[in-house]
C-alpha cells in the first residue's frame, strides 16, 4: 500500500468515525499535524472521486467536512431504522424559512409575513436545535429581539452559506422597514 493510499485511509478513517463535521485545522489536528493542508485537501478531492456513484458522498458544509449518505437513499435509511424520523411541522418549516430568508426578523414580522401567530413551542425547539439565535434588538418600541439563523441551521440542512438557499420567488409579503 502506497503512502498516499495510508493517507487517504487515514483521513476517511477520522471522517467516517466523526460524529460532526471537521475542518482542516480539526482534520490536520486529528492526524497530528503529519499532513500538509495541501495533502489534506488533496486527499479530500480523492475521497470525493471514490464515493463518486456510491451511497456516500464527501459533503462539505460551514464547520468543514463530512460523509454522509446521499439524499437518494434517503427512504431506505428510514425503512431500515424508523425510529430515527426527524419530522418538521409545516409551521416550523415555514418560520424557519421566513428566518432564513427575511434576517435579522422579529417575532412580529414573522407573524405579518405568514399572517397568523408563531406558536412559542415552535420557536423554542428551533432554539434547542440551535438553528436560530437571538442577534440584537430592533430600535422600536418594546426593544423586540432580531432572530438569526446559526452554523447549525446550515449544516442541518447541507449548505454552506445563506447564498445557498434556493431562489425565493417573489410571493411573498415584504417587510414593514423601521422608518
Amino acid at each position: 500500500m502506497s503512502m498516499q493510499q495510508v493517507q487517504l485511509n487515514q483521513l476517511e478513517a477520522v471522517l467516517f468515525a466523526s460524529e460532526s463535521a471537521l475542518s482542516l485545522q480539526r482534520l490536520q489536528d486529528l492526524l497530528q499535524q503529519v499532513y500538509s493542508r495541501h495533502d489534506i485537501l488533496a486527499g479530500l478531492a480523492l475521497l470525493s472521486q471514490r464515493y463518486h456513484g456510491s451511497a456516500l458522498c464527501l459533503q462539505e458544509g460551514v464547520q468543514g467536512w463530512r460523509i454522509e449518505i446521499r439524499a437518494a437513499y434517503a427512504e431506505v435509511i428510514q425503512t431500515a431504522w424508523p425510529e430515527r424520523p426527524l419530522k418538521l411541522s409545516q409551521a416550523l418549516l415555514e418560520i424557519l424559512s421566513v428566518i432564513a430568508y427575511h434576517q435579522p426578523v422579529t417575532r412580529s414580522d414573522i407573524e405579518q409575513i405568514r399572517g397568523v401567530a408563531v406558536n412559542s413551542q415552535i420557536l423554542r425547539t428551533l432554539f434547542d436545535r440551535q438553528w436560530i439565535v437571538e442577534r440584537g434588538h430592533r430600535d422600536v418600541a418594546g426593544r423586540p429581539a432580531l432572530l438569526v439563523t446559526t452554523r447549525f441551521f446550515l449544516e442541518a440542512f447541507g449548505l454552506r452559506s445563506l447564498a445557498d438557499l434556493p431562489v425565493l420567488e417573489q410571493t411573498m409579503i415584504p417587510l414593514a422597514t423601521d422608518s
